[in-house]
């Protein structure tokens, strides 16, 4: 129970955007820039959720996942130039690997530290073969995301023990949340930054062309929101009647792309699609942290706690280490480690929330890519171990 109750729709709806709107009014603080709004939005809905403020799951944020998510795609890729990012996104897929193998080395590390062969015990499986299909379950769901975790639930059977994979549900959703938070933070502390290279793409440049060449105005706003949904409704159409199931994402990017590319005026059209994308991302953000189920996490399965924060601990320690071999920039390395963990909708919206304006494609280009990958690397550790 909450005190807003699970089917006042408009009653959480409110609450999602005040949670926004009062991170952004935070941002303005001097404690806030620290935080930035973000790492404030995220804290707040979990706080909010687990003191049964708001509730963890409900149909409202359903409607957030199901139609403002995949918007935000296009809001964010309307001032892409392929031409001009291909540069940045070849070196962002090379710091998703980077993830990606950080990822890996972490879930092995966590199952050798630990005992992982009594997880899952109701779904019938027998004790080495439950402690593999775990490896298989969380290496997936942070080199891919959710869609690949359901994939690998099903594959490997653990799906059948529903207080597991709530719990491991529980603890993705949270930790998904706190990484997120804590990866916001990295750029600001200097020991660490002053560690890695600052190339003229992730700073100069960035500064020098402003996102707005021309005034905002309804006009634009309307014609943004007008063709992002419709790229939406195109992309959802192709993929059913081509049945391209899990390729929804890929296809709503290259659309957007080849659009933005080939008709670059777009950029003065659509003036202020970028900062609407950027506002709507804080509501995707609260909506995930409200998932973060501390007591059924904590009462269900504590060991999961251990395996993803030892997980976690590796993979940015991967990141980090590795990155600064390969003169990797901070917000490449952030933007793949976030796509790795989270997807490609929080990827781009935690790279243009930061101003990292030139990791906006990469982000979505490298996050489609682990939904690509993820399912295969799980599948593949699964086999193996």
């Amino acid at each position: 129970m909450s005190l807003i109750a699970v089917d006042n729709h408009m009653g959480i709806f409110a609450a999602v955007m005040v949670i926004a709107g009062l991170s952004f009014l935070a941002e303005r603080t001097r404690i806030g820039r620290l935080l930035t709004g973000t790492v404030i939005a995220i804290l707040s809905a979990i706080a909010a959720a687990n003191l049964h403020i708001i509730p963890h799951d409900a149909p409202a944020y359903g409607f957030i996942f199901r139609y403002i998510v995949p918007v935000l795609i296009p809001l964010f890729l309307f001032q892409a130039d392929l031409r001009r990012l291909m540069r940045e996104a070849s070196r962002t897929t090379l710091a998703f690997g980077i993830a990606a193998a950080g990822t890996v080395a972490g879930v092995v590390a966590a199952a050798v530290i630990l005992d992982l062969s009594h997880l899952g015990m109701a779904a019938g499986i027998e004790p080495a073969r439950r402690e593999a299909a775990v490896v298989g379950l969380f290496a997936s769901t942070y080199i891919g995301g959710s869609v690949n975790y359901a994939a690998l639930g099903e594959m490997t059977g653990l799906n059948r023990d529903a207080s597991f994979f709530s719990a491991a549900t529980a603890a993705d959703n949270l930790f998904s949340a706190v990484y997120l938070s804590i990866i916001a933070l990295v750029p600001g502390i200097h020991w660490i930054a002053k560690r890695f290279v600052k190339t003229a793409e992730s700073t100069t440049s960035a500064q020098q062309m402003p996102i707005n060449p021309s005034p905002v105005s309804a006009a634009s706003l309307c014609l943004a929101i007008a063709s992002a949904v419709s790229l939406v409704v195109i992309t959802d159409a192709t993929v059913s009647y081509l049945q391209l199931d899990g390729w929804r994402y890929i296809i709503l990017t290259v659309l957007t792309l080849a659009l933005a590319t080939a008709v670059p005026q777009i950029r003065d059209w659509f003036s202020g699609a970028f900062e609407l994308g950027v506002a709507l991302s804080f509501a995707f953000f609260i909506a995930i942290a409200a998932g973060a189920n501390l007591e059924a996490m904590v009462s269900v399965a504590p060991i999961l706690i251990l395996l993803v924060a030892i997980l976690l601990s590796v993979h940015l320690a991967v990141l980090l280490i590795a990155g600064s071999w390969f003169r990797l920039t901070l917000p490449e390395l952030l933007t793949a480690s976030n796509a790795a963990i989270l997807g490609a909708t929080t990827a781009p919206a935690m790279a243009a929330a930061k101003g990292w304006h030139d990791q906006v494609t990469p982000g979505v280009l490298v996050g489609v890519l682990g939904y690509a990958v993820g399912t295969f690397v799980g599948s593949a550790l699964f086999q193996i171990w």
